[in-house]
């Protein structure tokens, strides 16, 4: 017997030993867990290669954005401070005093100062149709504070004020 004999009855051997066909298909079912495995480990791998690649696209396809400056105490505009009946249930007097500054937004300085009798046109209905309830507590200082913001940019121009600094919320 030659060398080629000896493999080829080695290889007889082992098929049939394993129950697989013996015409030539080396399909057995161990062959066949391997290859499923390898294709489902490739897969995997591809699926964590891919999902790795979106993130990094994802986190960095925009620029990121940037914190407004703060504003300097040379940019603010003031306000004059305001005294505002209140309006109650009861029919006691009750009045609220407001200082408040303003912070530029899109426009200067100088077109907030121009714009601030508009303003102040804008915000005395707002001030006067509150209550005192309205103005009770951190959270209540914060809706008003936004209204006037609101009503600040309803009279100039959107985003031209861009933020309301209270000074002084002081109800009597």
């Amino acid at each position: 017997m030659t060398t080629a004999t000896l493999s080829s009855d080695a290889e007889d051997d082992a098929s049939a030993e394993d129950g697989a066909p013996e015409d030539g298909a080396t399909s057995t079912p161990a062959k066949s867990r391997r290859k499923r495995l390898l294709l489902i480990c490739a897969a995997a791998t591809l699926l964590l290669l891919g999902g790795g690649a979106a993130a990094w696209w994802w986190f960095h396809r925009a620029p990121a954005i940037e914190a407004p400056e703060p504003a300097t105490a040379e940019e603010l505009v003031d306000v004059p401070p305001l005294t505002i009946n209140l309006r109650s249930a009861d029919g006691s007097a009750h009045m609220l005093r407001v200082h408040v500054m303003l912070v530029p937004g899109t426009a200067t300085k100088e077109a907030v100062t121009a714009g601030l009798p508009i303003i102040l046109d804008g915000l005395q209905p707002f001030l006067r149709e509150l209550r005192p309830e309205d103005v009770a507590g951190a959270a209540a200082t914060f809706r008003v504070k936004e209204e006037m913001l609101v009503r600040a940019n309803a009279a100039i121009g959107p985003g031209a004020v861009r933020d309301v600094l209270i000074q002084d919320l002081v109800q009597q």
